[in-house]
C-alpha cells in the first residue's frame, strides 16, 4: 500500500476533485453516459454471521448517507451465499444502477460480479475487501496491515503485562478466501514473527477460520488446545467474533482472563470481554467515516465524476493500482472503550446491560 493516511477531512475533498468522465470509458464519456442517468447505487454486504458491524453499522451507515445526499439506494445482504450475491448482482444491474459496491465473498465471486457490471456500463467500488483481480475503480477501506500491526502491538502488550515468559501464541486467523485476512495477518506477524524469531516466544498452532464463522472458530480453537495440551499463553484472533469464539472455549477450560485474546471490529460483545477482562483490545475501524468516505465516492462516479484519491492499492494478483481511499483504526483496550461509545458506534444502552453496567461506570463510561 501506498504509505499515508488520507484523514476523514481529505476524504471530503474528494468532492472538490476533477470533474469528468469516469475513469473507464465503458461507464461514461464526455458526453453522457452514466452522468446522463439519476443516481442510483446498489450495495451488496456479505453476511451477518462474520461480524455484526455488516447490518449494525455498514448498513445504517450507508443508507443515512445515501438518504441525506437524496440519492435512492439499494443496500441487500448476500449471507454467505454465493449464488445468492450473484443474483442480487445481477438484479441490481437490470434494476438500473449507476454504481454497484460490493463487499466480495471472494475475489472468483467478485470478480464476476464487477466486470459483468463493468460490461453494462456500471461504476464500480470495492468496499472494505479488495477483489483480488477484480475490475473494480476504487477500493474504500481502512489500512488493513495497521489493522493487524495494532494487534500484534496489543497482545504483545497484554502478555508483558502478564508477566509470562516465553509465551506460546495461537492464530486464529481469518478466512482463507478473505484478502483482508491476508493483510491482517501480514500486519501482526511484523510485530510477532521477530518474536518468535529470536525466541521470545514460541509459535503455537495457527489456522486461518472459514467464512470467519465463529462456530468453527471454537472447533478449531479447542482442538488447538488440545494439541498443545493447554499450553497457549496468548491467541491472536483477527476479529472479535474469532476472539469471543476463543474465550468461550477458555472459560470452559477456567482459563478466561488468563490468557490475553485480541479482536477486530468493537462490537458489543468484544467491548464487553475487555471490559471484563476476558479479551485484551480490540481494534475499532470508524465504519461512519468508511461508510461516509465510499458513499460520496459512489454518488461522484454514479453522476461521471472522476476522482483524484490520492492513495493506491497494488491489485498482488493483476498489477493493477487501483485509486483508493484508506482510513486509520485504533487500538481499543478497557481504558479507551468509552472512546468507541462517544463515537456513537455502538449504544450504551446495549453494552451496559445488567453485570457491564457496573464495570461501564467503572471505566468511564458514562
Amino acid at each position: 500500500m501506498r504509505k499515508g493516511f488520507l484523514t476523514f477531512a481529505a476524504v471530503g475533498l474528494l468532492a472538490t476533485g476533477s470533474m469528468a468522465a469516469c475513469g473507464d470509458n465503458s461507464t461514461s464519456d464526455d458526453t453522457g453516459g452514466s452522468a446522463a442517468k439519476k443516481p442510483k447505487i446498489g450495495v451488496i454486504l456479505p453476511d451477518s454471521k462474520s461480524s455484526a458491524r455488516w447490518e449494525t453499522a455498514d448498513r445504517r451507515f450507508l443508507k443515512e448517507a445515501f438518504d441525506k445526499a437524496g440519492v435512492e439506494s439499494d443496500i441487500q445482504n448476500a449471507q454467505n451465499d454465493k449464488n445468492a450475491f450473484q443474483t442480487i448482482a445481477d438484479q441490481m444491474i437490470t434494476g438500473g444502477v449507476t454504481t454497484l459496491m460490493i463487499v466480495n465473498l471472494d475475489s472468483g465471486t467478485g470478480k464476476a460480479v464487477l466486470d459483468k457490471a463493468k460490461s453494462q456500463g456500471v461504476a464500480t467500488i470495492d468496499y472494505d475487501r479488495l477483489t483480488l483481480g477484480g475490475s473494480a475503480q476504487y477500493y474504500v477501506s481502512f489500512d488493513n496491515e495497521a489493522v493487524g500491526k495494532l494487534q500484534g502491538e496489543g497482545l504483545a502488550k497484554c502478555l508483558t503485562e502478564k508477566g509470562v515468559k516465553n509465551p506460546t501464541v495461537a492464530y486464529l486467523n481469518g478466512s482463507p478466501t478473505d484478502n483482508n485476512a491476508t493483510l491482517f495477518k501480514n500486519g501482526y506477524d511484523s510485530v510477532l514473527k521477530p518474536k518468535f524469531d529470536s525466541k521470545e516466544y514460541t509459535k503455537g498452532p495457527d489456522q486461518a477460520v472459514p467464512d470467519w464463522d465463529p462456530a468453527q472458530g471454537a472447533t478449531i480453537f479447542e482442538q488447538m488446545l488440545t494439541q498443545t495440551g493447554g499450553k497457549i499463553d496468548g491467541v491472536l484472533s483477527a476479529n472479535d467474533g474469532l476472539g469471543n469464539a476463543a474465550i468461550s472455549v477458555l472459560k470452559k477450560n477456567k482459563l478466561n482472563g488468563k490468557v490475553p485474546v485480541t479482536g477486530q471490529d468493537a462490537d458489543v460483545t468484544g467491548l464487553q470481554n475487555i471490559l471484563a477482562g476476558d479479551q485484551c483490545m480490540t481494534v475499532y475501524k470508524a465504519v461512519k467515516k468508511e461508510a461516509d468516505a465510499a458513499a460520496e465516492l459512489a454518488i461522484a462516479v454514479a453522476k461521471g465524476e472522476r476522482k483524484d484519491t490520492g492513495q493506491t492499492v497494488k491489485d498482488p494478483e493483476s498489477g493493477r493500482d487501483v485509486p483508493s481511499v484508506l482510513l486509520e483504526p485504533k487500538a481499543i483496550d478497557k481504558s479507551t472503550v468509552k472512546d468507541v461509545v462517544a463515537d456513537g458506534y455502538v449504544d450504551k444502552a446495549k453494552l451496559c446491560t445488567g453485570a457491564y453496567a457496573a464495570l461501564c461506570a467503572a471505566n468511564g463510561i458514562s
